[in-house]
């Protein structure tokens, strides 16, 4: 994918909800949800290209905690995978006024943040499985950033399309973005006219019949 159709698809997908972009990754047999990820605050949006990052416990070598934030170039979301710890961060409010400094897109984490006053100040998304205040310094060390890495059962690609908002996070495969977007703008579309066909006067049952609402999410294989 080029450059320009990339922010392309970014700007589609970043006008959808989760919800219509998870259904039409099923509607295509893909899954990319990342259970047990969610936003501080309702309020968080993040869409953009994976910058991934890797962390494992840290050994005799002393670990430092955002040293790869340099390398983040701006419209990137950050997925960092600590292996669903919660005992330890590895985000707080030094790279959080850095991120958004940098116009980066947003943080998802795999594990736990810290300075959460700090993210609703500068209205910096994360997303994360909770909020914690013990540090990660000497307690986990980076391992890759820019390859591949595993949160659940999903791998997330450098490049893959992050998409988060209220409902929680998932990773669109950037080869199939493109087909991702248009069937979730035809199901946001198709959502919307059943419910003002509701509002018209039609029950909901035949709302659903006449627009083909059951097979929204899997009819398009």
């Amino acid at each position: 994918m080029n450059t320009t159709t990339q922010t392309s698809v970014v700007e589609r997908l970043a006008a959808l909800p989760t919800a219509s972009v998870s259904d039409a990754m099923d509607s295509l047999g893909l899954h990319g949800t990342l259970h047990g990820l969610a936003g501080l605050t309702y309020d968080f949006r993040a869409t953009g290209p994976a910058f991934t990052v890797q962390y494992a416990a840290a050994g005799e070598t002393r670990g430092s905690v955002g040293d790869f934030l340099d390398d983040v170039p701006a419209g990137a979301v950050i997925v960092i995978d600590n292996q669903a710890r919660t005992d330890v961060t590895v985000w707080g409010g030094i790279m959080t006024e850095v991120a958004a400094e940098r116009g980066i897109g947003g943080t998802v984490i795999n594990g736990v943040c810290r300075d959460i006053s700090t993210s609703l100040q500068q209205n910096y998304p994360l997303f994360s499985r909770g909020k914690f205040m013990r540090t990660g310094k000497d307690r986990v060390q980076l391992v890759a950033v820019q390859t591949d890495i595993t949160i659940n059962d999903v791998t997330v690609t450098p490049g893959d399309i992050i998409c988060a908002d209220a409902d929680g996070a998932l990773a669109v495969p950037a080869a199939e973005a493109e087909r991702v977007a248009t069937l979730a703008e035809g199901i946001e579309d198709t959502e919307a006219r059943i419910v003002a066909s509701v509002k018209a006067g039609s029950t909901l049952v035949q709302a659903r019949k006449d627009l083909g609402y059951h097979d929204l999410q899997w009819g398009k294989k």
